[in-house]
């Protein structure tokens, strides 16, 4: 059996310690973000702009390019570079606000995110850089000029790519030991003219010493040693030492801000944070730069000419150790821990037989793993003010987050993407644990506890959405992310679940669950508003602020998502029931829960009104207007309507054969609440006994909604389900309220209404999330039906598919976006033959936010690997149904069972 160390150092490293200390802890955008936000009024993006980046010090958190930190990002090792005709050297990443952009906040350079592994003992990522000057200016013009009907303006439309006049920048990093990392950078000219090139590895310390507190005045030091390294020194990380070869300017000032350049002030040292890159933008003004060679920031230039089509490699080692020949076995390591990383990946790809298809999911996990982060938050010191700081206005005590004081977050987390999205949302990190549970359970694990302890739930059981409003609804699939990571963990493991962590989030996830029953049940009726629940501006009205009037909204997707929460716990419970017999009371309670939410849906006034219209077949939300004492649907054909479906679970006699005081409340149910039996379905199966399912839909209305969804005039797509059924493009929804009118068009990109801010983008395009729980719901009702039940797929085309064959398919599309297809092109880059058919760029994966409904380009952020990394189990699920079909003989037909209750 082939060895495998990366496999090892997972199991052996549970913890962000030992071989992960070291990792991409940095966000790519520190600036514009809530935490760095003391204004008046809560306008992070111009409080704190990109021009003021390279000048002012951050207070919670370091951005940079391809850098790496301690798990407290105390120490921070980057990149800077200069082609010499830019204003500033490139420190970090630029983009347009969300105030400048037409679609909102977007990241405008191009890196690609290659290769990681789990413990990040191997990391490679690709930084493309121009050669002429960045053009700044013209992005942020065009952007500013273009209204909300047309595309975003990116940095491949300024042209600086057409001739090729560019470096691809390659970064590597690879872990000699669990402190001793080996980093290599490759600049490779791509034009036929000889170009210049500054490379700065920069090593700098978070600024803990700036803001006035007692216990925190210790000034770390980084120094030049005058031999062939330079020494960084910190009370809390220990000695390291940054070693280079031949003969660069070592450069040195401190991480502090320029109080002078930013806010007319005298500085409170020399040789602030930009003076690095003063010296070098002003040709070398000696001044700049501290002649003691020592600060709290130093950088190594290297200034290169690199030959036409010719490229450069410099090698650098920043260790823990002192050494007299650092780069003496400095390839044949690296190129051990490539080789390593590649046995990690063979094994874990072993069941996909296509090459493309590994690429795809190599780089997808690799930007799983370069999207963790250092994420530091106390909110508390931050509605307070610091104590070297003018105490901050009263006002912002009425913008956000005042109810969060107990919230004090100082963890890596898994961030939705480090530029546009550089703090958590809490529904994105569910989905995000289902690949990263693949890679590293531990890790996958410990992001879902974390969420639920009480430095992060709030005391009143709330979990935190993101940091622009902590109080904001997501939509609870924290259970459900739960159950799945158990589930594979369990499966890797032979078997055998870690019932600690089970037990530990279910016991916290009933405080959350209680929030929300007494929270968003407006009328104690069991049915629920939620409000925003992540589906930004897929309704008529903006669901997170109140109606006039007194008007409220009936979710059938906040109901839903409850109904499924229900079903989660539920089945958590019966797991831990086969351990531990109290858990079967749980079991009960949430059985029963689920029962009164169906049934509140079928039911939800005294005049019969249903969340299920039969005239259309589909769920929508009742708008109640209580001064007309009305009630009417909204009927608006989108993922509200296809969310009921995600609420299902199958109890089968295994399952529950070994829980007698939870059988008998079942069975009690089943016979004295005739109202409830009649939600549960049943068919018993000769020789196994009675299976169970407890679902919103049941066979006729799941056939009825599957007869829109899988429709290419309405929901299906060609790259999987839209968010809005296309039957609004020449049919929009129009309705009047208080001489306002509202509408509801399906629009398959990026949305045209800045109703609910610059990036609101829920009308019609794909999303991976929803797509996902569509497919696990397709696949867990055909364990119920089987065979028995098929549906026509698509609608209209004479073909009937069983429900998993149709889960098949989903996952076919959403793969297709990333596919090369008959010509040659992968759909997320939308047709651009730069993209497309260039060798330097073609086989580089992002992984967007959401992905165009009618052409499968990809919008939005453009990192967001989090929950479109959901593609890498999709690949799995796809491959392991291909060698089902090539290895084993077709079954056959299950025998008829008698179904009851439908």
């Amino acid at each position: 059996m082939q060895s495998n160390p990366e496999k090892e150092r997972i199991i052996a490293t549970p913890k962000n310690s030992g071989w992960k200390k070291w990792g991409p802890y940095l966000s790519e955008r520190q600036w514009g973000t809530v935490r760095e936000d003391y204004s008046a009024d809560g306008s992070a993006w111009t409080y704190f702009p990109y021009e003021q980046a390279i000048s002012r010090a951050y207070r919670w958190g370091e951005d940079g390019i391809a850098a790496i930190s301690d798990t407290k990002q105390r120490m921070c090792f980057g990149w800077a570079f200069w082609n010499g005709k830019d204003p500033y050297i490139k420190e970090r990443l630029f983009g347009v606000a969300n105030p400048e952009g037409n679609h909102g906040e977007d990241v405008k350079e191009l890196y690609y995110y290659l290769d990681s592994t789990p413990t990040h003992s191997y990391m490679k990522m690709l930084y493309k850089y121009p050669q002429n000057a960045f053009p700044y200016r013209k992005i942020l013009e065009q952007n500013a000029r273009r209204g909300r009907d047309e595309p975003e303006y990116e940095l491949i439309d300024t042209g600086v790519f057409q001739k090729d006049e560019y470096f691809d920048i390659f970064i590597e990093y690879a872990k000699a030991s669990e402190e001793d990392i080996l980093i290599k950078v490759t600049a490779c000219n791509r034009s036929v003219k000889k170009a210049r090139l500054d490379i700065l590895p920069t090593l700098w310390f978070r600024n803990t010493w700036y803001w006035g507190y007692e216990d925190q005045t210790y000034v770390p030091n980084v120094a030049a040693s005058g031999r062939n390294y330079i020494v960084a020194e910190h009370e809390d990380v220990g000695k390291y030492y940054l070693y280079f070869e031949g003969e660069p300017e070592e450069l040195f000032c401190e991480n502090e801000t320029n109080r002078l350049k930013v806010f007319g002030q005298p500085n409170l040292r020399p040789y602030p944070k930009d003076s690095i890159n003063d010296y070098i933008i002003s040709g070398g003004e000696i001044k700049y730069l501290n002649p003691q060679k020592t600060g709290t920031k130093g950088a190594i230039r290297n200034t290169l000419q690199v030959n036409p089509k010719g490229e450069v490699t410099l090698r650098f080692r920043l260790s823990h150790r002192y050494m007299e020949t650092p780069f003496i076995n400095f390839d044949e390591k690296f190129t051990e821990r490539k080789t390593e990383a590649d046995t990690y990946y063979a094994d874990l790809q072993k069941n996909i037989k296509d090459a493309d298809l590994r690429k795809i999911q190599r780089q997808a996990y690799a930007g799983m793993l370069w999207n963790k982060q250092f994420y530091n938050f106390n909110v508390d010191q931050w509605l307070t003010g610091d104590p070297a700081s003018a105490a901050p206005p009263e006002s912002r005590l009425n913008i956000r987050n005042q109810s969060w004081r107990h919230l004090h977050n100082g963890n890596i987390i898994s961030m939705p993407d480090k530029w546009e999205y550089p703090w958590y949302a809490a529904w994105d990190l569910a989905f995000h644990c289902i690949p990263l549970a693949k890679l590293d359970p531990s890790f996958a694990k410990r992001q879902l506890v974390i969420f639920l302890r009480e430095y992060y739930m709030h005391p009143n059981g709330q979990i935190p959405a993101y940091e622009w409003n902590f109080s904001d609804v997501n939509p609870p699939v924290h259970a459900w992310g739960a159950w799945k990571v158990y589930a594979i963990d369990k499966e890797m493991n032979g078997g055998k679940g870690d019932k600690q962590f089970l037990a530990s989030v279910f016991h916290k996830l009933l405080m959350n669950f209680t929030w929300w029953v007494n929270q968003k049940d407006r009328e104690g009726n069991n049915l629920f508003e939620g409000g925003f629940l992540g589906l930004d501006n897929i309704g008529v009205f903006d669901r997170s602020h109140p109606l006039p009037n007194g008007a409220y909204i009936e979710q059938a997707d906040g109901s839903s998502w409850m109904a499924m929460y229900s079903l989660n716990m539920l089945r958590i419970a019966i797991e831990l029931a086969t351990y531990e017999e109290s858990y079967q009371e749980m079991a009960s309670k949430f059985f029963e829960h689920f029962l009164f939410i169906s049934k509140a849906m079928r039911n939800i006034t005294e005049d019969e009104i249903d969340l299920w219209d039969s005239e259309d077949e589909f769920y929508y939300d009742i708008l109640h207007l209580p001064a007309d004492n009305q009630s009417i649907l909204l009927k608006v054909r989108s993922l509200v309507g296809l969310i009921p479906m995600f609420a299902v679970e199958i109890l089968t006699p295994e399952m529950i054969g070994q829980l007698p005081d939870f059988t008998r409340r079942l069975e009690w149910v089943l016979k004295n609440r005739p109202d409830l039996a009649r939600m549960v379905s049943r068919w018993h199966e000769p020789g196994r006994g009675e299976s169970r399912m407890l679902a919103l839909m049941r066979i006729h209305r799941l056939k009825r909604t599957l007869r829109r969804m899988l429709d290419e005039t309405e929901f299906l797509s060609d790259y999987g389900v839209r968010s809005l059924s296309k039957y609004h493009k020449d049919h929009p929804y129009v309705m009047q309220m208080d001489g306002i009118t509202y509408s509801v068009q399906y629009l398959p990109g990026e949305s045209e209404s800045g109703m609910f801010g610059g990036n609101s983008n829920w009308r019609g395009p794909v999303w991976f999330p929803v797509n996902y729980l569509i497919i696990e719901s397709l696949v867990k009702y055909y364990e119920y039906y089987g065979d028995e039940m098929t549906v026509e797929y698509p609608t209209g085309s004479g073909t009937f598919l069983n429900l998993k064959q149709v889960a098949e398919e989903l996952m076919a599309r959403l793969l297709r976006i990333f596919q090369l297809n008959e010509k040659g092109e992968r759909p997320f880059y939308g047709g651009d033959a730069k993209f497309n058919h260039d060798p330097y760029f073609k086989n580089h994966m992002m992984f967007y936010e959401y992905f165009h409904a009618d052409t499968g380009r990809g919008l939005g952020a453009s990192h967001q690997t989090g929950w479109t990394g959901l593609i890498t189990d999709l690949i799995d699920r796809l491959e392991n149904a291909r060698i089902a079909r090539e290895g084993k003989p077709t079954e056959s037909k299950t025998e008829k069972k008698e179904v009851v209750g439908q």
